[in-house]
């Protein structure tokens, strides 16, 4: 009975971890990016128009990813769209941090 048990206890766990390591690196991605336009906002280097426009971008990304575990398991062509949503919206941090405006 013990060993049914534990056996048991151990499928529950390994059906969950899955779940949360598929979303792990993309969740630390997207809090490293909202540090990012964080920053860029405080410095003065993003707009308010550019700043609506990356939170737009990151809003999306955040719907996405709930839609892809929804099911509980995230596939390789999931994780790859989310991975090109992210780096796409690390390229717009970029460049509008870098675009020369600024707000004063």
């Amino acid at each position: 009975m013990k060993k049914i048990i534990v056996a048991a206890m151990a499928l529950v766990m390994a059906s969950t971890v899955p779940g949360l390591a598929q979303t792990y690196r993309t969740e630390a991605r997207e809090y490293r990016q909202e540090n990012r336009i964080v920053r860029g906002y405080h410095h003065g280097e993003l707009t308010p128009r550019e700043l609506r426009q990356i939170k737009r971008q990151q809003h999306r990304i955040d719907r996405a990813q709930r839609r892809a575990a929804r099911d509980g398991y995230v596939t390789r062509a999931e994780r790859r769209k989310l991975e090109r949503m992210q780096d796409r919206a690390s390229r717009n941090i970029y460049r509008k941090t870098h675009n020369g405006r600024y707000v004063y």
